[in-house]
């Protein structure tokens, strides 16, 4: 059992002891917490916005955030069944408080988790998450007596708000879309995304869809995180039947992926990319994206004239480097798309808008388009240590002897050798390195990273 308690929210498995999963004891106690976070901060504003994907649990959790927030004196609109993105872009507009998301993302079936929102509907800051989390450590909480209980309220339309916002961008041309005539096949993980995602389609004037796995019930029909090995369900389907293309998406609806009319994938590392030069045609500006996602963003971005930026691993950190950085788009490679002009969150809905305008005004076939970026190939590998070896203490060895390079050390180690980069970030939770490297071929990719793992043995054994 599994309870993780990070800035940004909590997430852990379904079922065991309070204290080491995500039991209803702790869930009270960390919606109490926010709750209380937010009343503090906040005295006059009682109003949360609450969603949640489709999982089995949700539906538990739901109730004993509503009734804790309620407890708290807090007024609850809760969306039901929603996405992520959704939940962010309707708490600025209902002038709430902040806003609870009841998903664990791509996590597996067992898993649940609360995301927890700021006014604005980003994710709360570090310090916040940590002043969030002492008063949880403490219960320095107080409820409310009965005739100062909260209200509650249920709103199901702000999906359709949703994408009417995102119809309404000047840079999603609805007509174009709808002149392609697209045959494209959608799984959506039986989550959320089978609702939204096809509605959103529908109003692009996309008239030949297919669903694959778009009940939202909750029982996921494979791993629910959108990587290649997962999702042999839909390659069979477009190597069966033909479509231009496919789209999937996590259970959440912030994660974004395709595949080609040949049933190969797009890459989630670019379908950032794709979006990003379609908005650079357009409108001139930086982008960003974490250390780890494809230096192929940052090829298209300054082919467009502008400057390229690259944030530590997180939402939270993009977020706030794109706003330092006025950047236009950004995002992470997980195909996380942040478009500002709508909102700073991932959301795979105005992804989706923008690729699908992007791809119909190119007239192009979608794998055509993506022979034409460069062509970059990542690996992921990790090295484990034993417990008494200072991680930090290897990582500061690795970047002495790499010195004559370009390295950025804002989180672990990424060191550039022309257009190939290695990066190094250690756990949070046990001894270990994880190494992302990337170039031109899978091949020069693993002997990157086979490289620095060798030079982390050496230093190991130095210090033995």
């Amino acid at each position: 059992m599994t309870l993780i308690k990070s800035i940004s929210g909590i997430r852990g498995t379904i079922g065991g002891k309070a204290g080491d999963a995500l039991t209803p004891l702790d869930v009270v106690k960390f919606t109490a917490a926010y709750g209380t976070w937010l009343k503090r901060k906040n005295p006059n504003n009682k109003k949360i916005v609450l969603g949640r994907d489709a999982r089995l649990s949700g539906d538990m959790v739901s109730k004993l955030v509503v009734g804790t927030l309620q407890g708290l004196g807090l007024d609850v609109l809760d969306l039901g069944l929603s996405t992520t993105p959704t939940v962010e872009v309707a708490v600025p507009v209902e002038n709430a408080a902040g806003g609870i998301i009841l998903t664990a993302s791509h996590n597996p079936i067992q898993w649940n988790a609360l995301k927890l929102l700021n006014e604005v509907g980003e994710f709360i800051s570090g310090a916040d998450g940590e002043a969030l989390l002492a008063i949880a450590e403490a219960e320095d909480f107080d409820f409310v007596d009965v005739k100062k209980l909260g209200s509650y309220a249920q709103d199901d339309t702000w999906i359709k708000k949703h994408i009417d916002m995102i119809l309404a961008l000047p840079l999603v041309d609805k007509e174009a879309i709808k002149e392609r005539n697209f045959k494209i096949i959608v799984d959506a993980v039986n989550s959320t995304g089978g609702i939204a995602v096809p509605m959103l389609l529908e109003a692009l004037g996309v008239t030949q869809i297919t669903k694959l796995h778009c009940e939202p019930t909750g029982n996921f029909a494979h791993n629910p995180e959108p990587l290649p090995e997962n999702l042999t369900d839909i390659t069979k389907a477009i190597e069966k039947t033909k479509y231009d293309l496919g789209i999937v998406v996590d259970p959440d609806v912030d994660r974004l992926c395709f595949f080609c009319e040949d049933a190969s994938p797009f890459g989630e590392e670019y379908t950032l990319v794709a979006v990003a030069d379609y908005i650079l045609q357009h409108t001139k500006g930086n982008t960003v994206s974490n250390l780890s996602s494809t230096r192929a963003l940052r090829d298209v971005t300054e082919k467009h004239g502008g400057k390229y930026y690259a944030s530590a691993v997180g939402e939270v950190n993009v977020v706030t480097l794109m706003k330092s950085s006025k950047a236009i788009i950004g995002g992470e490679g997980n195909g996380g798309i942040i478009y500002p002009e709508l909102h700073y969150g991932r959301d795979a809905l105005v992804g989706i808008a923008l690729f699908l305008t992007h791809l119909a005004k190119s007239g192009k076939k979608i794998s055509v388009m993506r022979k034409g970026y460069p062509e970059y190939y990542i690996s992921k590998n990790k090295i484990e240590l034993t417990p008494e070896i200072n991680v930090d203490e290897v990582l500061e060895a690795v970047k002495r002897k790499y010195a004559k390079n370009p390295i950025n050390a804002i989180d672990g180690v990424r060191i550039d050798f022309d257009k190939e980069w290695v990066h190094l970030r250690k756990s949070n939770t046990e001894p270990i390195i994880r190494i992302y490297s990337e170039s031109d071929s899978m091949t020069k990719a693993e002997n990157l990273a086979k490289k620095l793992i060798s030079d982390i043995k050496e230093v190991v054994a130095a210090t033995m």
